[in-house]
């Protein structure tokens, strides 16, 4: 039978399941049933579902999880996060309560102008075209106040728009870069249509602008698109406490305070100086960001493209975060860019991003930047303190062993049993199947 279709798109979902299960699955009847079990029970809220995406057939289920006792700038939020990695939500939980005890998260907003460019290339004089912008950036302006005119009432809109030149690089290439405040929205609509505005406008003046010769007519507009490069949104987070508060953690540990201070403060630097490790450091962080992003109906990827755009500001990737032992005082903290909304695109529409953000309290998209920072912030610390005391396998794989148990099938008096047999022991794959293979036997 043909794997090849026409129209897919226009086909009703359960005729786009029956048609995928037939010709791509083993067993078509269990792949329906699978398929047809992800759905959300209230046909209204699965059709806005269904709305977000293409060719849907199911929802992708993850887990949804609550990292409670976050005290930041003083106030204390349980904070929602989805992702399926094993022991991410335990070590923010565990690097929330031990700040809490401290001081709590402390985080500033830093900016929050966001970015948006007209690529073209213009084949006449440059000089001239710098002549000539005074008058263009007038006539752009203008053209998109209709479009400008309610995100101004609410204190945003365009903040400037510069010519940028390329053309040492690529010869009669410039673009348009154009910064935006959006306020509480993420603005990406916004932020594209307004560009997409000033680009037939870019052309207009091209054709209809007096003195210009025919080849500066010719002048081409390639594209028009937000960046997701936002150097300007940022927000910084910190925790700090005289460096005597880590003597129960040391004590632990067979260290003393300092020593352990000192050491976590070296694990940073290496990140900050290798790029190989700074790559999984930063990975760690957004273990905790992305949560809270896809928590919060916002966009990960572009949050992720931005902050490792960021770390390799400085021409080679390094740590986002920063740690400084000095005169007794331990301190760690974290800036990174992140262009995060709490109204329009999913944040309304998804039914559980609406309710993490009625459970953060419903804040602004300042305060809501401030908060996943602080996730990253304790993401990281989790982390860290793990690889230069216990190791990261320890508390990870414990954690992973319900899924290990998972996959053979255990039964819940084996799991049990399991669960107990490996308090003291190395969880690994083969290790938990050996302990079945025995208890079975």
């Amino acid at each position: 039978m043909a794997k090849t279709i026409n129209g897919f798109s226009k086909l009703p979902k359960l005729e786009k399941i029956k048609w995928l299960a037939e010709h791509f699955c083993a067993d078509a009847a269990l792949a329906t049933r699978d398929f047809a079990t992800w759905q959300h029970p209230e046909a209204a809220v699965q059709r806005v579902i269904d709305g977000f995406a293409e060719n849907t057939v199911a929802n992708y289920v993850l887990p949804y999880c609550i990292a409670p006792n976050f005290l930041i700038n003083g106030k204390t939020y349980a904070v929602p996060m989805v992702i399926e990695e094993s022991s991410v939500v335990a070590a923010a939980s565990s690097a929330a309560k031990f700040w809490q005890e401290r001081g709590g998260f402390h985080a500033e907003v830093l900016g929050t102008v966001k970015l948006g460019q007209v690529h073209f290339y213009w084949p006449g004089n440059p000089q001239k075209l710098r002549a000539i912008f005074p008058d263009l950036k007038a006539r752009l302006l203008d053209s998109c106040s209709d479009l400008t005119a309610n995100m101004e009432q609410r204190g945003g809109g365009i903040l400037d728009i510069e010519l940028i030149d390329f053309e040492t690089v690529e010869p009669e290439y410039y673009q348009l870069r154009a910064s935006f405040e959006t306020c509480d929205s993420m603005g990406a609509n916004f932020i594209n249509s307004v560009l997409e505005r000033l680009a037939a406008t870019l052309e207009d003046f091209f054709t209809l602008f007096p003195g210009l010769s025919d080849v500066e007519r010719d002048a081409e507009v390639v594209m028009s698109i937000l960046s997701n490069y936002t150097p300007q949104c940022l927000v910084r987070a910190w925790v700090e406490c005289p460096i005597h508060s880590f003597a129960d953690l040391a004590r632990a540990q067979g260290m003393d305070a300092a020593a352990l201070a000192h050491r976590f403060a070296r694990a940073v630097r290496i990140a900050q100086i290798d790029p190989y490790r700074a790559t999984t450091h930063n990975k760690g962080i957004y273990n905790g960001i992305d949560a809270v992003v896809l928590a919060t109906g916002n966009d990960f990827r572009a949050i992720e493209a931005c902050g490792h755009t960021f770390a390799s500001r400085a021409g080679q990737y390094r740590s986002l975060s920063n740690c400084i032992v000095r005169e007794g005082i331990f301190r760690f903290e974290l800036e990174i860019p992140l262009a995060l909304g709490t109204v329009g695109g999913l944040t309304s529409l998804h039914p559980l991003a609406k309710r993490s953000l009625e459970i953060l309290g419903n804040p602004s998209a300042l305060e809501l930047m401030c908060i996943t920072a602080a996730v990253g912030l304790a993401q990281n610390f989790g982390a860290v303190r793990s690889l230069i005391t216990t190791g990261i396998q320890q508390g990870h794989m414990k954690m992973h062993l319900t899924n290990i148990l998972n996959h053979l099938a255990a039964t819940s008096e084996e799991a049990a049993a399991a669960q107990h047999f490996f308090q003291n022991q190395t969880v690994s794959f083969s290790a938990v199947r050996s302990f079945l293979e025995e208890a079975r036997s």
